[in-house]
């Protein structure tokens, strides 16, 4: 068959991947804490070809590719606008966390003379799911649940320090607890009633989105750890992180996947009708 052809609809099925994810991020562009999905797309391997069938004659022509695909979506973590709601149980972080010897980039990464990639380390809530497991999330939407347990929207609940979700003594109300610097839940009095534990992730490119708006760590255990002094981490009470999604650049994302698509697909009708000619009127001569 046609190697245009193939190549064509490796095209149209990469760059309707690429158009699913940007539609994606506009669909949570208002949803607190979310990070955006870049569509990655590469070439399949390249294909060397040779001389062959020629007398006294042999070697390399050139090269040719054969097609693209979508090879993976990656996450951007960096941090997100914070929007004042002056809900005491609206919590955000700000994190601009440091590596010494290390100056990254506006997409929160650094390469080195050598070429050796590191990413910005990032600090996260840390909640528990409904099964039990250790979950991250960047969404401080929190609540109170029937028994008094700090939890997201889907029933998971909020860990503090001591690794134990934070259950807030009976008649005590969010409206009645300050945030302090050490990321503690106080009273009036200056009682501490529970302390936040943040994570900090050192390659966030390790995590895996679980739903809700929670993710998964994949990767090394041991680049989790929770956050310290020198950490330049803080946590805002009665604000939220919006989303990271920058809308602007979706809509150019969005419209050149389309233009690409339709280029694609005029590329295989062409295809067809040569075909079509080549079987209906060139073969019967």
């Amino acid at each position: 068959m046609l190697r245009g052809l193939y190549s064509a609809a490796a095209g149209m099925i990469a760059q309707q991947h690429r158009h699913d994810t940007v539609t994606n991020n506009i669909s949570n562009i208002n949803t607190p804490g979310y990070k955006q999905n870049n569509a990655v797309t590469r070439s399949f391997p390249e294909m060397l070809l040779q001389l062959t069938g020629v007398a006294n004659q042999s070697g390399p022509i050139g090269k040719i590719n054969t097609g693209v695909f979508a090879e993976e979506s990656l996450q951007i973590q960096l941090q997100g606008d914070l929007t004042q709601t002056n809900q005491s149980s609206d919590f955000a972080i700000v994190s601009d966390i440091e590596v010494p010897g290390i100056q990254f980039d506006e997409s929160g990464k650094y390469v080195s003379p050598d070429g050796q990639l590191t990413f910005q380390p990032q600090a996260f809530f840390t909640v528990q799911d409904a099964g039990g497991e250790q979950r991250y999330t960047r969404d401080g939407s929190f609540k109170l649940d029937e028994q008094g347990y700090l939890s997201m929207a889907d029933g998971s609940r909020v860990l503090g320090t001591g690794g134990a979700p934070i259950q807030l003594p009976a008649g005590v109300s969010l409206d009645q607890l300050t945030l302090n610097d050490q990321h503690q839940l106080v009273n009036a009095a200056g009682t501490n009633v529970g302390q936040l534990l943040l994570t900090r992730i050192d390659n966030p490119n390790d995590l895996v989105r679980g739903g809700d708006g929670k993710f998964v760590l994949n990767g090394d255990a041991g680049n989790a750890r929770p956050i310290n002094a020198g950490d330049r981490v803080e946590v805002r009470q009665g604000y939220i992180e919006r989303s990271n999604v920058d809308s602007a650049q979706s809509m150019v994302d969005l419209m050149s996947a389309m233009r690409a698509y339709e280029a694609n697909q005029k590329v295989i009708q062409f295809y067809d009708r040569s075909l079509d000619k080549a079987a209906n009127e060139v073969g019967r001569i």
